[in-house]
């Protein structure tokens, strides 16, 4: 079974993400108080918590959730595999897939201590379809695109 393992957010673009209890989706916004909140295609980004693990072993300092800039960290569910255009139901929100992967800012202090970084080929983005609270421990279920 698929589910969130963290959630969340920076009030400032540029810094790491921090763990919050719980995180509001709200629509054609994003997570509420999230600095990368906006009518846009990227409100949401998430990580799966395998791409993380398998950095933990070649980087030198500690990666906790968010640092990577993610707002969701999963388990069990092959993000990067997913087409543009799917949606998940996260607990009881609904979130679309719109980009998988980014490109990695220069100065991305994660790309400098490890020499890559994962969000690139393996974080997702989406926006948000239906609004809602979201936990780590909920359940993630693929809906058709």
């Amino acid at each position: 079974m698929a589910k969130v393992v963290s959630v969340n957010i920076s009030e400032k673009k540029g810094q790491q993400k921090r763990p919050v209890p719980e995180i509001h989706l709200k629509l054609r916004h994003g997570i509420v108080g999230d600095a990368h909140a906006g009518d846009w295609h990227r409100q949401i980004s998430l990580l799966a918590e395998e791409s993380v693990d398998a950095m933990r072993s070649a980087c030198p300092v500690e990666l906790n959730a968010g640092v990577f800039a993610e707002n969701i960290n999963t388990t069990g569910i092959d993000l990067k595999a997913l087409p543009v255009g799917t949606r998940l139901q996260i607990g009881e929100t609904e979130v679309e897939v719109t980009q998988i992967g980014k490109e990695c800012h220069n100065d991305c202090a994660i790309k400098k201590a490890v020499g890559r970084c994962v969000m690139p080929t393996e974080g997702i983005f989406a926006v948000v379809v239906q609004e809602g609270v979201v936990r780590p421990g909920d359940e993630i279920t693929c809906l058709e695109g």
